[in-house]
């Protein structure tokens, strides 16, 4: 990667959108932007929970990529919102396939974020041959070390945060806080889940960046945004409670198999919400793949270090494909 500064690309309006109904239960969300006769990929979002936004569609030239961004179940704009019921990283994965078959997809490059970087390993391992590329950023791989990290031992670096988190239970409760979160944003009274549900957010949208901007409180009388929270706490903490349907051992044991698979990593040298370790483990078995230390970034893919890192990854996956738009 060379010195280059990039930017996001304008802001662009979807093509189309859709519900696909995977089963009886779910419909997922997608939409598609861009060029439809590009070369498609699939962004997949963070969370567990988050959901996709207008800006991520900015990483791609949209005069070069067919850009397809998913809403994973119970986020966003897949319904029915926030629900667990048959929730689970295999049945993401199935989802994804799904799209791309609904497209008529061959193969696609693949972007993912945080969690995204799982399911973006985890989609891989599973359908190689549908993998044109990888681009992954702040690795997550699920392993009981992270988690402990995200659930206490960050604490030693944003002691006025995790402290904001537990002062809100009782302190009984404060030694077992997913457990007690848990309780409160699965309750059926909306005076309890959904102030329990912005705490909770708050707690790692505080920790995103390098240097954390100046807040101020948000509004919460938002029915919509009070909807959006609590779907986004219910799905990441069900997600966290069963170590996100992973083996994280397992996929950094298998990552070797990708090795023919174009891949490019970018980690924030300062992420809070995933400390660089897990990237740089990854990277030792994936040596084919192009790592970037964004030594003056934390997590978020909005630090232009890392917007500019990742920009330039899609920019350089350009050269690797033989697709000739308009022919």
């Amino acid at each position: 990667m060379n010195n280059t500064t990039y930017n996001l690309f304008p802001e662009i309006d979807i093509l189309f959108s859709k519900r696909l109904k995977v089963d009886d239960f779910h419909e997922i969300y997608y939409e598609v932007c861009g060029n439809l006769t590009g070369v498609p990929v699939v962004f997949l979002h963070g969370g567990p929970g988050s959901g996709c936004n207008p800006m991520q569609r900015r990483f791609f030239d949209p005069t070069f990529y067919m850009i397809i961004l998913i809403d994973q179940r119970g986020c966003g704009r897949s319904i029915p919102v926030g629900s667990i019921i048959d929730n689970t990283t295999p049945h993401l994965i199935a989802d994804i396939e799904a799209i791309r078959n609904d497209l008529s997809i061959t193969n696609w490059l693949v972007f993912g974020g945080s969690w995204g970087s799982t399911l973006a390993l985890s989609y891989a391992l599973s359908f190689p041959l549908q993998v044109t590329g990888l681009i992954l950023r702040g690795i997550f791989l699920s392993r009981t070390s992270e988690l402990n990290w995200f659930l206490g031992d960050l604490s030693h670096f944003y002691p006025e945060v995790w402290d904001k988190l537990i002062s809100y239970l009782p302190a009984s409760e404060r030694d077992d806080v997913l457990t007690a979160y848990s309780k409160r944003i699965f309750s059926e009274d909306s005076s309890v889940n959904i102030p329990s549900a912005w705490e909770w957010n708050a707690f790692e949208n505080s920790i995103m960046r390098l240097l954390p901007k100046e807040t101020i409180e948000a509004e919460r009388s938002s029915a919509e945004q009070d909807a959006t929270e609590l779907s986004r706490a219910r799905v990441q903490i069900h997600y966290i409670q069963h170590q996100c349907f992973v083996d994280g051992d397992f996929i950094l044991r298998s990552a070797g198999l990708l090795a023919n698979i174009p891949t490019v990593i970018v980690q924030g040298r300062y992420d809070m919400v995933c400390p660089p370790r897990s990237a740089w483990e990854l990277s030792r078995v994936m040596p084919h793949a192009a790592l970037h230390i964004i030594q003056d970034a934390g997590h978020s893919a909005m630090e232009s270090g890392i917007t500019s890192a990742l920009v330039a990854a899609t920019e350089g996956f350009k050269q690797l494909h033989s697709i000739h738009l308009g022919s």
